[in-house]
């Protein structure tokens, strides 16, 4: 019987002992294209189309060099949909992301993937800015699509301040009303809010033409609850304190749960707004992946 080649996952909190978002992010996106290639999954805008003769003039960085040493020739690597795409990363980082149950927090996990789809874009050749918010705005960098600006991104994440309290309505309208050229709109949130207001500044992004990606990221005790006896809950953006038992309020907190997920899925999907949630405890290549599948069923 032929020996079948593991699959590569790697655990968000294996991710987290790695030095920096660069070598993080390097990792992540390169292990996963090299999985896709592997994989029955085809089409995906993550490699060259073909190769063409080297011109003179062309940039001696597009040559492929390993072509070279075998054929004598030079070769330059044509990419599929080069710069063609601007995307916008929306990064929560209000307190209520500080969260976790276990080694890593909801707003490491978002850097993580944030930082993951930065680089898949500048391999791509595609331009991508970076946002910072909690209740305002409180960091912009437009997009670009050169390594040098990919280095500017990752290391706005690594030495990003705690935020304040979430409110979603204000910071989305201001960023729809700033970006008003058409291009990809990637929210990454624990999405703590009022979900009417969140969908108007959703709302506001596909008025102006965007395509918008939401990415719902939670730690895998938001959704299953599954604390025991009686427990003391903090609110992280308030300080304010409640103690529970844990077995009484888990039916009310997960019929809750399951119904403002359902209303937020609804009206992203009548607004064409693709919906992903995701937990701290999934590898990233399962958010590349949707990634990858709305951007090619546009």
């Amino acid at each position: 019987m032929a020996r079948t080649s593991p699959v590569r996952f790697i655990r968000p909190e294996v991710l987290s002992r790695i030095a920096t978002l660069e070598m993080l992010a390097r990792g992540v996106v390169e292990g996963f294209v090299t999985g896709l290639h592997r994989s029955p999954y085809k089409g995906f805008s993550v490699d060259f189309m073909e190769y063409r003769p080297y011109i003179p003039g062309d940039d001696p960085m597009r040559i492929d060099w390993k072509l070279f040493a075998r054929s004598d020739r030079y070769y330059i690597k044509e990419f599929e949909d080069e710069t063609n795409t601007r995307m916008h990363l929306l990064v929560d980082v209000s307190r209520s992301m500080e969260y976790a149950s276990g080694e890593v927090t909801k707003r490491n996990y978002a850097f993580y993937l944030a930082a993951s789809l930065a680089y898949l874009m500048v391999r791509q050749r595609d331009a991508v800015g970076l946002t910072l918010f909690d209740d305002d705005v409180r960091r912009t960098i437009p997009p670009r699509a050169s390594k040098t600006h990919l280095h500017l991104l990752l290391r706005e994440m690594e030495h990003a301040a705690p935020g304040g309290e979430t409110a979603l309505g204000k910071p989305l309208h201001a960023l729809a009303e700033r970006h008003r050229r058409r291009g990809f709109v990637v929210l990454i949130s624990d999405l703590l809010d009022d979900s009417d207001t969140l969908v108007e500044g959703l709302r506001h992004f596909r008025f102006n033409g965007h395509e918008v990606m939401v990415f719902h990221v939670l730690d895998p005790q938001e959704i299953a609850f599954d604390f025991e006896d009686m427990v003391e809950f903090e609110d992280l953006e308030t300080g304010k304190t409640m103690l529970v038992e844990a077995q009484v309020a888990r039916e009310l907190y997960q019929a809750n749960f399951n119904r403002y997920q359902a209303k937020l899925k609804k009206a992203c999907g009548l607004l064409g707004v693709d919906y992903i949630p995701i937990t701290t405890d999934q590898p990233l290549d399962f958010a590349l992946f949707n990634y990858l599948a709305a951007r090619n069923g546009k």
